[in-house]
Order: C-alpha cells, then sequence, then structure tokens
C-alpha cells in the first residue's frame, strides 16, 4: 500500500516586496470561543502548528478576541514555528461598547497603542 499523499496550501506572492504567503489563510477567532467554546492553549497551538505544517502560513486575529488571549495564544505557537515564514494580521479598533453601541477608534495614536499591544502579546517585534 502507497503512502497518503501530505496536502500542501499553495502559495502566492503578494504586492512587489516579494512577500509570499499561503493561498489559504487560518482565522484564530475560533480558538478562543468567538463563536464557540475556547479551546485551551495547548490544543489551540497544536492546531497552529499543525496547519503550519500543511502549508498555512497566514494567520488572522484581532486584539478583540478573548481580549487579547487570542493573540497570547498564536505566540505560544509562534515558539514552534520558525518565525520568518510566517505572517499575522491582527485586527485592531474595536474599543468596547459605548451606550450599547459598538464603540470604533482609529486615530494614529490608538492604532500605535493596539499595534505595540499586539506586538507583546504575540511575543514579537515585528
Amino acid at each position: 500500500m502507497e503512502g497518503k499523499q501530505q496536502f500542501q496550501v499553495p502559495r502566492v506572492k503578494i504586492g512587489r516586496q516579494g512577500l509570499e504567503i499561503s493561498k489559504m489563510g487560518f482565522g484564530c477567532s475560533g480558538l478562543s470561543g468567538i463563536f464557540n467554546d475556547p479551546l485551551p492553549h495547548e490544543q489551540g497551538v497544536s492546531l497552529i502548528v499543525d496547519a503550519f505544517n500543511k502549508g498555512v502560513t497566514f494567520f488572522d486575529t484581532s486584539d478583540a478576541y478573548a481580549n487579547g488571549d487570542n493573540e497570547i495564544l498564536i505566540g505560544k505557537a509562534l515558539k514552534h514555528l520558525p518565525r520568518e515564514k510566517v505572517q499575522i494580521a491582527s485586527k485592531f479598533g474595536i474599543a468596547g461598547f459605548e451606550n450599547g453601541k459598538l464603540l470604533i477608534k482609529g486615530a494614529p495614536e490608538y492604532a500605535r497603542k493596539c499595534c505595540e499591544g499586539s506586538l507583546q502579546r504575540l511575543g514579537v517585534d515585528y
């Protein structure tokens, strides 16, 4: 019996700088219970590492997912991966609720604060 062929996610170049990412990204919100029960970090890390081993290099998160805990989980996974081969998109701008409505902030000072917080939670410098 022949061994199973391992599926690998195709890659694509974006922009003019030579950046290459997986065509399929991994939306990480579900790992932290956005639409379901949250996974323990150990299981979430295992899923991210497995996705990377199948060719996924693009991971999507937000500082709003579980109040930043999703980024912490991804940061733990990054410790098991070659950082230079992983791309992370972390959204920001949701600043809470005010008078029952979603409060969105996009001022430069707030954007910088969010980016610095995300880098810290992810445990990376870029």
